[in-house]
């Protein structure tokens, strides 16, 4: 990685850097895709914008200093992802994907933000979550600041969240059943459910300590567990990935038990950057549909 300043920005040579692979590839929602092509994320109260151009990726409202102490860990810029595509394509599906989703990075994303985005995800489409996402950060977020002609706010933390009212979450950010899901499993994170010693703990029991909370299921624990935890021996099944595998893999319909116990076999503790390739590819292909 290479990273320079200049007037107009800081430039970021990166062969495995390409924002929309990484913002469109279903990992994170907090985002808005700008006319100019660039994208402008929200990260820890920070704005930033990031414009591809033919040899540098060239990066806005953010300084050298807050980009190494906030945004490279974000971007997991400390991990080779020329080597981890070269060990991920263990056959010609995954040569295809990894090519495909070249720039593709597993974000290192807030724990909060993550689990309440995903209890919003459970059955749901991006623009949707999306928009729920924005307005949660409206109506009870802290104003960050304007770029690019928006006005930007962080997202509200369990304290504030777990005191909204159920029925203005359904009615504003349009989050339907998940309504008193998003206020009780804020409640219980203020309570302190997720206070432990993750590090100490495996990947089976942080998963089983998530699926606690309301609204989490297996899949959305999982996407935690890979988002948020780090944890990419994870291998989230949503209904494009169950397409995929069935489709390139598996060859028939399968449980999706079956699809999650299939990854963990086959692409072992690559599963979490496996599932991000093949999703960008699966999807961005219809692969399966």
């Amino acid at each position: 990685m290479a990273l320079r300043e200049t007037p107009l920005g800081l430039e970021l040579r990166e062969n495995s850097f390409k924002p929309r692979h990484i913002f469109e590839c279903g990992q994170c929602f907090n985002f808005n895709y700008e006319e100019d092509g660039s994208y402008t994320a929200v990260f820890l109260g920070k704005i930033i914008n990031l414009l591809e151009k033919e040899d540098h990726v060239l990066i806005r409202n953010v300084d050298r200093e807050t980009f190494y102490e906030i945004f490279y860990d974000y971007f997991d810029l400390g991990v080779d992802y020329e080597k981890i595509k070269k060990e991920v394509s263990i056959d010609t599906t995954l040569e295809r994907a990894t090519d495909y989703g070249y720039g593709i990075r597993i974000l290192n994303q807030e724990l909060f933000e993550t689990v309440i985005s995903f209890i919003i995800s459970a059955n749901n489409q991006i623009p949707r979550i999306k928009k729920a996402v924005r307005i949660i950060s409206e109506r009870y977020g802290t104003y960050i600041g304007d770029f690019m002609g928006r006005s930007y706010y962080s997202f509200p933390d369990a304290q504030v969240l777990k005191d909204a009212r159920p029925e203005d979450l359904r009615e504003y950010a349009r989050v339907g059943f998940r309504d008193k899901r998003i206020v009780d499993a804020s409640q219980m994170i203020y309570d302190g459910a997720l206070d432990f010693d993750w590090d100490s703990l495996s990947t089976l029991e942080i998963r089983k300590k998530l699926i606690e909370l309301p609204g989490v299921g297996p899949k959305v624990a999982d996407c935690i567990l890979l988002f948020a935890f780090h944890r990419r021996e994870t291998f989230p099944v949503d209904v494009w990935i169950k397409r995929v595998m069935e489709t390139l893999f598996i060859k028939k319909e399968v449980p999706k038990k079956e699809v999650e116990s299939y990854a963990r076999a086959y692409f072992k503790d690559l599963a979490g950057y496996a599932q991000q390739y093949l999703f960008y590819y699966g999807r961005e292909e219809k692969i399966g549909k």
